[in-house]
């Protein structure tokens, strides 16, 4: 249903796809690395709850690689299914709230449209 019949092979390979990346704008990548290292040094959120928000907004994102990444942290981190349910079903509603935002605005436009 994914359209990705084997995460772990999809991981394996955007992790080498990265290794290349990095070699090719290594700069690119130190920053990218230190935004993730400092989202993930939080005093207030545990390692599972920020897993949950990371899965939520993966989906909102649309990011394949997030949503494989961040799985495995969620579940490294102890999320159950239930829970994971309940977060995606938080970036449901966001993204149908984003649509509605955005269909509004489509009448906006109309009603100025010449």
């Amino acid at each position: 249903m994914s359209g990705i019949e084997d995460w772990n092979g999809y991981s394996a390979a955007l992790r080498a796809r990265g290794k290349e990346f990095a070699a090719l704008a290594p700069e690119a990548m130190k920053g990218f690395t230190a935004l993730t290292r400092g989202a993930a040094a939080t005093t207030h959120l545990d390692a599972k709850t920020r897993e949950l928000i990371a899965l939520a907004v993966a989906v909102t994102t649309r990011c394949q690689g997030c949503i494989d990444a961040h799985a495995r942290k969620a579940r490294a981190a102890g999320a159950t299914r239930e829970e994971v349910a309940e977060a995606l079903g938080v970036a449901i509603a966001l993204n149908a709230g984003a649509a509605l935002t955005y269909s509004l605005h489509v009448l906006d436009a109309l009603e100025q449209a010449v």
